[in-house]
Parts: C-alpha cells; sequence; structure tokens
C-alpha cells in the first residue's frame, strides 16, 4: 500500500461494499446531535445577537429581549410543525428543493436549491468561526490567526465527516449532548439560586451604563420598529439547520419519515427551551452586550471609560452561575459552548452532499457529486463543502459580525417558497381525491392549515430580514444565490445539449465505416511496437501501415534497417519532419488520411511503456500522450494504447493487488482446482 492509500485509509477507514449501507443508518439518538447540532448551537450566539442589537436603544432596550425571543420561539415552532409535514409526504430526502420543484416547478425549485447551498456554506463559515472566537479567551495565540485557525478546524470536520456519517454521529453525539445537560443545568441552577435561595447573582456587566445610538433613545417612532425588526431577523439565527433534517431522511432508519419526525420535534423542544432559558436567565441577572463593530453602542465602565472587549451571553452566564460555586461547572460550559460551535458545520456537512447529490442526479451539478465515496458519504459533496467554507473563512478572516449579515436570508428564501409548495400539494390532493375517506381528508385539511401559517410567518420574516440585512452584507448572499442558480440552469442546458447529441437518431447512426485504416505509431522497433503490429493485425483492418516521424535522420535510418533485418511484412512510412517536431507531422498524416473518405475509419496504435513510479511516467510516454489529447478531437479515429509492463511495473501491480479488497481478490481466484 502507498503513502497516499495509507494515508487515506487512516483518516476515512476501510473501504464499505455497498450492500452495508443499511448498517450506517442513523437511530433517532445519533440523528438528532447529527442533523440538529446548528440549530442547538444556535443558543449560543443568538441571544448575543439579539442582545447586541437592543443595545442600540441604550440599557431601556433590553426590556425587550424575552419578548424577541417569544417572537422567535414561536416561528422556530410553527417552522418545525411545518417539516414534520414535509417529511411526511416527501421522504425520499430532496426537502425543500423536491417540494419546491414538485409543486411550483423546476426554476423554483432551484431558487430553493441555490438559497440552501449558500446557506450551508454559510453555516459552516459561521459556526467556526463563532467556535473560534469562544476559543479565543483560552488560547489567546489564536488572535490574529483567526481564519487560519477556522480553516484548519474545517480540515479536521471534513475528515470526521468523509468517514461516514454515522462513525461521525457517534463522534458528536457526546458533545452535542454535554452542551445540552450543561445549558440545562446553567438555567435551572441559576433560577434555584436567584428565586429560590435567593442568591444576588448578577452579571460581569449588569452595573455598568449602556449608551445607545440617539435615534432609538426615545423607543418611540418608525426607528424603534426597525430597530426591532433588526434584532427579530438576528434572532433568526437560531432557525437555520431546521430544513436539514428534511433533506436527511434517508439516513434515518426504518421507519424514516417517523423518526424523521420525532427529531424534528425533539429539536424543536429543546432548542425553543434553551433559547428561551438563556434569555430569561440573562434578563434575570442583568446581562448586557455592546456592538464591537462600532454600530453605535457601548458600555462604559465605573470610570466611564468604554469597554474594548466583552465576553459572551454564555461565558457571563456560567461565570455569574457556576464561577463561585462549581468552578468545573464554569469550565465545562465554556468547552461544551466552544465545541458546539465547532460541531454546529455538522449540519451542513449532512445536508451539502444530500442535496448535492440530489442535484446532480438531476443534471443541475456536476455528475461525480451524485455518488458516493469509500465509507458510502458523498465524499465530493464534502469536500465541495469544505473548500468553499474554508474560502470564505480566510477572505473574512473568521469574522462572525461580517459573515453573520450573510446568513439567514437563504435559509429563509427555502422556507418560504418551500411552505408554499406544500400549500399547492395538499390543495392539490384535497380537489384531485374526492372520494378519500373523511378521516384523511381532515389530516389534509390540519396540514394545509399548518404549512398555511408557516408560509405566513416565513414570508413576514423573510420581509424583515431582507430590510434589515439588505445593506449590511445581505446582498451578497443574493448575489451568490444568483450567481449559483445561473450555474445551475448552464450545466443542466449543457447536459440536455449532451443527450440531444448522443441520442439514437436513425440508421446512420448503426452504418458500419466502409473501410478500416489502421496506423502504428513507431519511434522504434522494439517490444513494444512489435506488439503494437502484432495487435493492429488481429484486428483485420482494410489496410494496415506503420508510421514513423522522421526528426533524427540516423535514428531513422536505424529503424529502417532494422524494419528490413527483421523481415517485418507491415509497410513502413517515413513522414518528413523539417522542424524537427513529431506530434504536428503525424496528426496531419492521420487528418489527410480522414479527408480521402470521411466514411473511413482510423484506428492509431500507440505502444505505451507502462513503468511503476511516479518519477518514471515523466521520463516515457509525453509523446503519445500529446498526440492522444490531439486526436481525441478528430471524428472518426479511435486510438488504442497498446500497453507493454516494464519490471518496474511488477511491484505496482503487486501493491495495487494487496490493496483491492478482499471479496474481490476470492472472485477471481479460480473454483474447483487445488492450490498445489
Amino acid at each position: 500500500m502507498n503513502i497516499t492509500q495509507g494515508l487515506k485509509r487512516l483518516l476515512i477507514g476501510r473501504k464499505l461494499e455497498s450492500s452495508k449501507l443499511g448498517e450506517t443508518l442513523l437511530p433517532k439518538r445519533i440523528a438528532l446531535p447529527v442533523f440538529a447540532s446548528d440549530a442547538l448551537s444556535s443558543v449560543a450566539y443568538a441571544p448575543d445577537e439579539i442582545l447586541i442589537t437592543l443595545s442600540l436603544a441604550g440599557a431601556a432596550g433590553y426590556a425587550f429581549s424575552w419578548k424577541i425571543g417569544i417572537a422567535v420561539a414561536c416561528v422556530m415552532l410553527v417552522v418545525v410543525m411545518s417539516y414534520r409535514q414535509t417529511v411526511h409526504a416527501y421522504p425520499s430526502g430532496g426537502g425543500d428543493y423536491e417540494v419546491a420543484t414538485a409543486n411550483l416547478g423546476p426554476d423554483a425549485g432551484l431558487v430553493v436549491a441555490s438559497a440552501l447551498l449558500v446557506d450551508y456554506l454559510l453555516t459552516v463559515a459561521v459556526s467556526v468561526s463563532s467556535g473560534v472566537q469562544n476559543a479565543e479567551a483560552m488560547i489567546p495565540a489564536i488572535h490574529g490567526h483567526e481564519g487560519l485557525a477556522a480553516a484548519g478546524v474545517i480540515v479536521v470536520l471534513t475528515g470526521l465527516n468523509l468517514r461516514g456519517t454515522r462513525e461521525s454521529g457517534t463522534f458528536f453525539a457526546v458533545p452535542v449532548y454535554a452542551f445540552m445537560m450543561s445549558v440545562a443545568a446553567m438555567v435551572i441552577w441559576g433560577l434555584v439560586r436567584v428565586f429560590v435561595l435567593g442568591d444576588p447573582l448578577r452579571a460581569a456587566t449588569a452595573g455598568l451604563r449602556v449608551e445607545g445610538e440617539p435615534k432609538y433613545s426615545s423607543l418611540v417612532g418608525l426607528a424603534m420598529v426597525a430597530l426591532l425588526a433588526r434584532t427579530f431577523s438576528s434572532g433568526c439565527a437560531a432557525l437555520t439547520g431546521v430544513e436539514a433534517i428534511s433533506n436527511g431522511v434517508p439516513s434515518f432508519r426504518e421507519p424514516k419519515s417517523r423518526n424523521a419526525a420525532a427529531t424534528l420535534a425533539l429539536l424543536g423542544g429543546i432548542a425553543v427551551s434553551m433559547l428561551m432559558g438563556i434569555i430569561v436567565l440573562s434578563r434575570v441577572i442583568g446581562v448586557q452586550m455592546f456592538d464591537e463593530t462600532g454600530g453605535g453602542s457601548r458600555i462604559l465602565d465605573a470610570s466611564g471609560r468604554p469597554l474594548a472587549s466583552q465576553t459572551t451571553v454564555v461565558g457571563q452566564l456560567a461565570r455569574a452561575v457556576f464561577f463561585d460555586t462549581f468552578r468545573p461547572g464554569f469550565y465545562i460550559m465554556i468547552i461544551c459552548t466552544m465545541v458546539i460551535l465547532f460541531l454546529a458545520a455538522n449540519t451542513a456537512f449532512n445536508g451539502f452532499p444530500v442535496l448535492g447529490s440530489i442535484l446532480a442526479k438531476d443534471g443541475f451539478l456536476p455528475r461525480q457529486l451524485h455518488t458516493r465515496g469509500d465509507r458510502l458519504a458523498y465524499s465530493n459533496g464534502i469536500i465541495t463543502l469544505a473548500v468553499g467554507a474554508a474560502v470564505l473563512v480566510l477572505v473574512f478572516n473568521a469574522s462572525v459580525t461580517a459573515l453573520i449579515q450573510l446568513y439567514v436570508v437563504g435559509v429563509f428564501i427555502s422556507f418560504t417558497v418551500s411552505q408554499t409548495g406544500m400549500l399547492r400539494h395538499w390543495t392539490r390532493l384535497l380537489r384531485s381525491d374526492l372520494r378519500a375517506p373523511k378521516e384523511q381528508r381532515r389530516v389534509w385539511m390540519r396540514s394545509r392549515l399548518i404549512n398555511g401559517v408557516g408560509l405566513v410567518m416565513t414570508g413576514i420574516v423573510l420581509i424583515i430580514i431582507l430590510i434589515s440585512k439588505f445593506t449590511r452584507g445581505a446582498y451578497l448572499a443574493l448575489l451568490a444565490m444568483v450567481g449559483l442558480f445561473a450555474l445551475m440552469k448552464s450545466i443542466h442546458r449543457h447536459y440536455d445539449k449532451v443527450h440531444d447529441e448522443l441520442e439514437l437518431s436513425d440508421s446512420s447512426d448503426r452504418a458500419l465505416p466502409s473501410r478500416v485504416h489502421a496506423v502504428v505509431m513507431v519511434a522504434d522497433l522494439n517490444k513494444p511496437t512489435m506488439r503494437a503490429l502484432q495487435f493492429a493485425k488481429a484486428t483485420v483492418p482494410t489496410f494496415l501501415e506503420a508510421v514513423t516521424v522522421d526528426v533524427d535522420p540516423d535514428a531513422t535510418e536505424k529503424v529502417l534497417s532494422a524494419w528490413q533485418k527483421e523481415d517485418v511484412d507491415v509497410p513502413l512510412k517515413v513522414i518528413a519532419s523539417p522542424y524537427r517536431e513529431i506530434t504536428n507531422p503525424f496528426i496531419e498524416h492521420i487528418r489527410r488520411i480522414r479527408s480521402e473518405n470521411p466514411r473511413d475509419m482510423v484506428e492509431v496504435f500507440i505502444p505505451e511503456y507502462v513503468v511503476g513510479h511516479w518519477w518514471e511516467r515523466l521520463l516515457h510516454n509525453q509523446t503519445g500522450v500529446m498526440i492522444r489529447a490531439r486526436l481525441h478531437f478528430m471524428p472518426g479515429v479511435l486510438i488504442s494504447t497498446v500497453p507493454y509492463q516494464l519490471s518496474s511495473s511488477r511491484y505496482a501491480e503487486r501493491r495495487w493487488r494487496r490493496e483491492e479488497p478482499r471479496s474481490w481478490r476470492e472472485a477471481g481466484r479460480p473454483v474447483g482446482r487445488s492450490r498445489d
């Protein structure tokens, strides 16, 4: 096994047969951390975004935090209920893309797909960047190198996901459940200390003075409405990742739809509880945040100087609740938060490749994205996502503040279009199947009502997001979606054009060539050349000739002498080359043969040395490679490479033989013979 293959096996594990696909399906306890880590992790930064935006109105703005939290929680619960209808109606894993395509047409499906693909990229970039910023509190050396650190985390996540969904899910389950338990323990213990034990818990920023922007200080008028809308749109980052379960239904164990719907319900209940718990506890102990980007708000310390940096909401809560009574709890909470933010990207690593595979199957993305890799994961999709996300974190230097403005737009576009499609789906069923049992029709009507409410809510949120975030960077995400939409349309047109060109049309496609003119390329009379001549004879062509290009008169004379001495019964033609090149004269000779009769077929035999080491490939066959590349564009020409194995190739053959799966080797073993 060579070094590359050995490293690959070490990183992603041994190959899995296609028959093992059922063993990679996920139970609900593993599916929850795999598909819900993004939505669950949002409670680590969604409260920050809510409080930071409200700080523009000064300290009085924080009074709206729990109201914004309730609004976000209501939208999340409605979206979760809506997607439960989707996974039952469309269990094949197409999710929003399939819903929109089936009910609204291919273009609507592509709009959804473009939005989701862009949002998956941003999910990885934002989650990893946020994790790096949290890690910076414990590892100050990261400062100034956030982009490189985030890219390194993406590489690690890519390797874990290439090992397969089940293995990566098992690895991620422990930190995800640890985060959920840590948040629950922090919220419950904090509220118990305040309301039961009477401890005067206060956050580190509780007694500091907050200065907001003057236009928001009165808390009235259109400016305040705009601020609340902007706050709400930032808080809606908590909904990202909900749609991933509808795309990942095929990864669940049977019954797939029921298990996916149950996982969605668990996700909604846990995420809403955690989000509201953190917001309420923050309000109780007086957590305050400000806009570090210079957005207009700031916090002044006791001496009247503005703070230069701040701790996240979770960090302030953990310190206030645990630091003086159970210090390990503080460190556990911070570490779990950091890890969950890294692992939140795993939702995109499961959603993006599945959606990419479906789009590739439909001809909107390169076919390579449709196939599974060695570990039955969509390896090409995983790598594509990793490269795109790494570019984003490097360009924006892992700045959450910069990336968050591009976020959320795509997912709410897909939410809104999908709910429209589901509304049309249930309406069509109710109109077309009038003889269905009353119980069934009541189920359809209830589902239509749920998706109708979901459409209204997600549509309103989308409008708010577009208005409040457009000039702050959302337009870049929209441009990316438009570009991706156009790219997928052009790929589909290309595949359609190729299909039309290749489709059988009339009897001329079955017509045999009138004559076959075989040409053997000769550089020297040796074993490879003789083998090529014998292979050419075995095809029984109409005409057969050997051709050598005269770039060195002495070498050409040597070939002619050897030809006569060996009495080769194939005519050898010498082509003059006044400029001492081989490729162009040989190509021109083949072109002349073709032009004499377009119905003739020309078969070119090129001897090739087969070597065992990469560096040997640089020393041989270069002229043959160039000629093959040129002849591929010439119609009516068939190229046959005749391999001749040199001694070093035996080493390579033994190496590849060792790397074959055992079942393949056994399949090639003779049956009914003794090994003796």
